[in-house]
């Protein structure tokens, strides 16, 4: 195929076909700016009506956009908030867990008291009897003592003393043998 040159420039040579497939766009752009097509069900030129067309979906896209971003920006502001939440959360949790820890160390303080309270409790109530025990065993001693005395005394001297002052003699006996003095 052989085109028209209209000047021969090399590599910028104009091509009569260029000129006139712009020549073409531009009388159907002016054609649809001013000619309304009834036939076709459109009353208006077409291009205003496409302008139009267009700017209607420029402005439903803006609101979308606006919209995408308001969504967006409350969306923002729910994270804050619910991480605000969550730290509100975490503080309250910690609060528990370091008041479950006091109580817990005030319990375990409280038991420790009166286990310790109840074993000095037992251990002085076992060294009251104890005490008394020896006491009672003590006093047994020194009965049967002052009968083997008595009945001895009276083998060996043969009478009786009044019962006054033979009890004398065996306390004093007896107090003598208890101080480890042996003296009489």
């Amino acid at each position: 195929m052989t085109h028209l040159y209209l000047v021969d420039l090399g590599p910028l040579t104009i091509n009569g076909t260029f000129i006139v497939e712009t020549v073409g766009f531009l009388l159907m752009l002016l054609f649809l700016s001013y000619v309304p097509l009834p036939f076709l069900g459109i009353p208006k030129p077409v291009f205003p009506w496409i302008i139009s067309i267009a700017e209607a979906r420029q402005r439903e896209i803006t609101a979308k956009l606006q919209e995408a971003e308001q969504a967006r920006q409350e969306a923002e502001a729910r994270l804050k908030d619910a991480e605000a939440k969550l730290v509100d959360a975490r503080k309250t949790a910690d609060t528990i867990v370091q008041g479950a820890n006091r109580s817990g160390e005030q319990l375990r303080s409280d038991l420790r008291q009166k286990a310790e309270a109840e074993h000095d409790r037992i251990v002085e109530s076992a060294q009251r009897d104890i005490a008394a025990e020896r006491d009672r065993a003590l006093q047994e001693a020194r009965d049967e003592v002052a009968g083997m005395v008595v009945a001895a005394t009276q083998k060996v001297i043969g009478e009786t003393l009044d019962e006054r002052k033979h009890r004398q003699l065996i306390e004093r006996a007896i107090e003598e043998v208890t101080s480890g003095d042996g003296r009489r």
